[in-house]
């Protein structure tokens, strides 16, 4: 079905084509011109339409009645009245029967391109979000190729996908967050294939770049710009011309990088080092961070207007001790992956070795799950199954030191209810407190000095997430 972005309705051909050039000089079309109102509904049933400009006073059929019948027959479609009538009860009858805005001719200029790109914009959402009920819902995905690289069937990590491909039109930025090790660069990536664009992806790492550097980086230069700079340098801006430019470590970023960013993504402009001329930048950006923003924001350290900016679609991975029943088939693939790196026989799995891997919180997520199954392959020894000796010291020397970071009483346990102020503990005389006291105070102890963050307090417990709010849901329900 052909196109068109805006569709005009008036029986005075000369207004017709002033307001096509109009908007075709703004860079708003292709439009289409109707001047018989009998052919608008017909029209309509063969294209598909961004808005309706609408006269009202044309013969055959009143433009009211028209109005009326487009909103009976195609609700999706914003119609702009567009009319020489200055009747105020006209006008409220014309938006109570849907029009999206009414205007008064003459028209001045600016405000009819404002009206119809507020329209236009309007629509645009309505069919993003269209699509993103129906891929949420339906649960298929359209490109499953684009997110193949990333072995999952957790249906925390299926509703990103979804949601990625939901906005994969988009050009607005994508802000993905979470833990360190979870495959924050392989999403990046996915979102890169299914947006479909035709340039590539240029990742940065913008951890400890400072003020100058990022510029240089991001920005390019001119020859000449600055001592030593004997030629032109493109940016990884430029490189990225209808592509993705994925900047990882973004919450490490500094206040004055941070400003120098944000004009970027506000004005789709930027400077390279030495000119005087703005270059356009035409890459999406998406940024990737494991810090908690949030957090940031509240302490002055991440600026929240440029929060609000990158997150305009914003995306969450899961954990992998929440995504445990992906457990065999990562451990399978890495297994596979390091015997052929290696020109190792491929190993059986023993089924014990998920139970002692699900009980481990993994701070290091994916990350260090692949560096355990590679260093257990290189050091396999004899027989055909991998042995689980390496496992059993890296969760146990792992789960030793989250212990060693909690405080150790010198004596009794403290009460739950005499903690000391301005000390991690303070040792209390007193009677013993029970073991579920006890327990308890370890457990919001934990929560505390992970800041609320309860994998890292089930981390510092050596428990599994899962567990701990075990723990918690059932004080709740105690209480």
């Amino acid at each position: 079905m052909p196109h068109v972005a805006v569709a005009l309705v008036d029986d005075e051909e000369d207004i017709l084509f002033s307001i096509s050039y109009l908007l075709e000089s703004h860079g708003i079309g292709p439009t289409a011109s109707l001047s018989d109102p009998r052919q608008v509904l017909p029209w309509l049933e063969q294209h598909s339409v961004g808005i309706l400009l609408l006269d009202l006073i044309m013969p055959h059929i009143p433009g009211a009645e028209l109005l009326l019948q487009i909103a009976a027959t195609r609700p999706e479609i914003p119609v702009v009245v567009v009319t020489a009538s200055q009747d105020i009860e006209q006008a409220v009858s014309c938006m109570q029967l849907g029009a999206f805005d009414y205007l008064v001719k003459p028209v001045e200029e600016n405000r009819l391109i404002s009206s119809i790109k507020r329209a236009l914009e309007w629509h645009a959402l309505r069919d993003q979000v269209g699509s993103l009920r129906e891929m949420l819902f339906t649960g298929q995905l359209k490109k499953p190729e684009c997110f193949s690289s990333i072995l999952t069937k957790n249906r925390g990590m299926l509703t990103v996908f979804r949601y990625l491909e939901a906005v994969a039109g988009s050009s607005e930025p994508i802000l993905i967050t979470g833990e360190t090790g979870v495959g924050k660069e392989l999403v990046a990536h996915a979102a890169h294939q299914a947006s479909g664009r035709p340039g590539r992806m240029i990742s940065v790492n913008v951890a400890g770049l400072d003020d100058a550097m990022f510029s240089d980086t991001l920005f390019g230069h001119i020859r000449g710009a600055y001592t030593g700079a004997a030629n032109e340098r493109l940016g990884m801006i430029a490189q990225a011309r209808e592509g993705t430019l994925f900047l990882d470590e973004i919450g490490d970023l500094p206040p004055s990088i941070q400003v120098k960013l944000l004009r970027l993504i506000q004005d789709g402009q930027y400077y390279p080092l030495g000119s005087d001329s703005p270059k356009i930048s035409q890459a999406r950006i998406i940024a990737a961070t494991n810090r908690e923003i949030r957090r940031e924001m509240v302490h002055g350290t991440f600026r929240q207007d440029l929060f609000f900016r990158l997150a305009s679609h914003l995306v969450e991975i899961p954990p992998l001790r929440d995504r445990l029943e992906d457990l065999p088939m990562l451990v399978e693939h890495f297994a596979r992956k390091a015997a052929e790196s290696m020109n190792k026989p491929l190993l059986r799995i023993p089924a014990e070795l998920f139970s002692l891997l699900s009980a481990y919180a993994f701070p290091g997520n994916v990350r260090e799950l692949r560096a355990l199954v590679y260093d257990a392959v290189a050091n396999h020894g004899s027989g055909t199954v991998l042995a689980m000796d390496r496992f059993r010291a890296a969760v146990r020397t792992a789960t030793q030191s989250a212990r060693d970071k909690q405080p150790k009483p010198t004596s009794t346990p403290p009460s739950p209810t005499q903690q000391g102020v301005g000390n991690d503990l303070l040792i209390v005389p007193g009677r013993l407190p029970t073991l579920k006291e006890a327990s308890d105070w370890l457990v919001n102890e934990a929560i505390r000095q992970a800041d609320g963050n309860q994998g890292n307090a089930a981390a510092l417990l050596g428990l599994t997430r899962q567990s701990l709010n075990r723990r918690l849901l059932n004080t709740q329900r105690k209480t």
